[in-house]
């Protein structure tokens, strides 16, 4: 008897203004920026085919035209291609999901990847090492040079955020001792469990999904995947884009 192949979901953000690339996004959304002679978006999708992701949504916002006649014209590169469309109001990543729950919701979980994040990182090795641990949500975390960094306990549980440029912390739970927790640098990447949808009801249209995983830290499992020898840049900014553009082959 033949087993019932995943139908692996995926989620790009690409709704940003990508103020930090100005000029560049005066006239094109940071979806298409280019990077080594290709958008980072096509870099992206592609990257999503090649690891067995067959159904992706993506939100637009900024230029979201842009964005639908390129994917077209692409024939959306082989895969099927939703959009959510964000144009009348930036809904933040976490109203971002939310609004995205007819084309993700199911029976598996879902990867969310940030448009501007180049990295090596295996896509089906945090996909399977979320799937191992049934965990609520599992997101990539590194020792990244990063002024706003999450806060994990000693099994890589999520306890807090801090903005170690103003000194602010936010907390899972206001009893966790700072010192029984490390910094690392999230990634823009993470694996979901569906469960995320039962859990909206009270949320408002616009919200950020870090906040809503400091408040459900303390109730669901919540985990850092740190792979070795990782490789990222994020190219939201005119310097690490230029990075990007020199080392990209050695960043895939």
């Amino acid at each position: 008897m033949y087993g019932i192949k995943k139908q692996l979901k995926a989620m790009i953000f690409a709704a940003g203004m990508g103020t930090r690339l100005k000029p560049l996004t005066d006239n094109l959304p940071k979806a298409l920026v280019p990077i080594a002679g290709k958008p980072m978006l096509e870099h992206l999708v592609i990257k999503l085919k090649n690891s067995g992701f067959t159904h992706i949504v993506i939100n637009v916002h900024h230029f979201a035209g842009m964005i639908i006649d390129f994917l077209n014209r692409n024939n959306n590169f082989g895969v099927d291609i939703y959009i959510s469309d964000e144009r009348d109001c930036l809904l933040d990543t976490g109203g971002g999901i939310k609004r995205a729950t007819e084309f993700l919701q199911g029976r598996e979980p879902f990867l969310v990847h940030n448009v501007d994040i180049v990295s090596n990182v295996d896509l089906n090795d945090i996909y399977e090492k979320h799937c191992a641990k049934n965990s609520f949500a599992t997101l990539l975390a590194s020792e990244r040079k990063a002024s706003r960094c999450l806060l994990f306990n000693a099994g890589n549980k999520l306890c807090g955020w801090q903005n170690k440029l103003t000194g602010e912390l936010k907390w899972s739970n206001p009893q966790i001792s700072h010192n029984e927790c490390t910094a690392y640098a999230f990634g823009g990447i993470h694996v979901i469990s569906p469960e995320i949808f039962n859990c909206f009801d009270n949320y408002p249209e616009i919200f950020s999904i870090i906040d809503f995983y400091l408040l459900q830290a303390n109730e669901k499992d919540i985990r850092a995947y740190i792979p070795q020898h990782l490789r990222l840049i994020d190219v939201g900014k005119h310097k690490t884009l230029s990075e990007a553009e020199k080392k990209y082959s050695d960043l895939i």
